[in-house]
């Protein structure tokens, strides 16, 4: 697929982020778009902002919107036939919908795993079963799954999040090697971003217990980990993209995605001891700080 212009395109997570600009890339190359996500708000305004960038492109393109449940088979599967039958084919499907939970293994909550576990895996493998006899029907298809850095190397505190997006990238690459063997017009890449400047840390959910294990609350550790995302959406949305189009098996978005995932190749047991040495220093640096500011506190009552 070396051009988008004339293709259908459907988007899961679209209201913001990374899907957001991948909408707005590829309404300005000439695609149609079918969106969707939970939150209609933004969903509506990216529709929007996508119509004027066509417009502003020159392209006369077709956009059409669904608040969308990824965790529900039922949803996804009616969303999938609508955009087929709304637009009368399908093209590419982008699975990019996910969420984040940070919580030690020990308290982690069944519940939230369940919930995790549903939109960044089950919506992936719902996406994907769904578009794919509407991809084989276009004869010229893609499928782009969303993994992450997190699903080439493992975190602490992110083992439900590991989990998800270790299972979307054994997924993608049996699903790209079974398209190989029946060569059907269809193809697939698993997406593995770093930190990328979207809202995703801000709207993750963080178990209390974060607190005890790391030595930092978890609404300073969204701030903390934020400056760590040095990607813009709109980069990766053009590095996704080229990968698409030179019908890449895998992508690695952002400079830090590349560093570790050499240093994984590289080390590959001994990359966990520096990342456990690593936050050990920095719950060290945490603690450290939560002494002095208590021992200031109190000499300032007593004055």
């Amino acid at each position: 697929m070396k051009s988008f212009k004339g293709k259908v395109a459907a988007i899961t997570g679209a209201a913001s982020g990374m899907g957001r600009t991948l909408a707005l890339q590829l309404a300005r190359e000439g695609a149609s778009l079918s969106l969707s996500d939970v939150d209609t708000k933004g969903l509506a305004e990216t529709v929007k902002l996508a119509k004027a960038a066509a417009e502003e492109a020159g392209q006369d393109v077709k956009i059409t919107s669904q608040e969308l449940d990824v965790s529900s088979r039922g949803e996804v599967y009616a969303w999938a036939d609508k955009t087929a039958k709304d637009h009368g084919k399908v093209n590419l499907v982008f699975n990019n919908a996910g969420v984040a939970y940070a919580s030690p293994i020990e308290d982690i909550d069944y519940d939230k795993f369940d919930w995790i576990m549903g939109i960044n895996f089950w919506g992936v493998v719902y996406g994907t079963k769904a578009f794919l006899p509407h991809l084989k029907a276009s004869g010229d298809g893609h499928i782009i799954n969303t993994s992450s850095l997190f699903g080439l190397c493992a975190q602490p505190t992110q083992s439900t999040y590991n989990a998800t997006k270790f299972a979307v990238r054994g997924f993608t690459e049996s699903l790209r090697q079974e398209l190989d063997f029946l060569n059907c017009g269809v193809s697939a890449t698993s997406v593995h971003p770093g930190g990328i400047k979207t809202a995703i840390a801000r709207k993750s959910v963080a178990s209390p217990a974060i607190e005890k294990f790391t030595g930092t609350d978890p609404e300073a550790g969204k701030q903390f980990f934020e400056k760590f995302f040095i990607t813009s959406a709109e980069k990766a949305a053009d590095i996704i993209l080229k990968a698409v189009k030179s019908n890449k098996r895998r992508v690695l978005v952002g400079p830090d995605a590349v560093a570790m995932d050499a240093l994984v190749r590289t080390l590959p047991e001994s990359y966990q001891a520096i990342i456990v040495s690593q936050m050990k220093k920095m719950r060290d640096k945490a603690l450290a700080r939560k002494t002095r500011k208590a021992a200031e506190a109190k000499e300032t009552q007593k004055a």
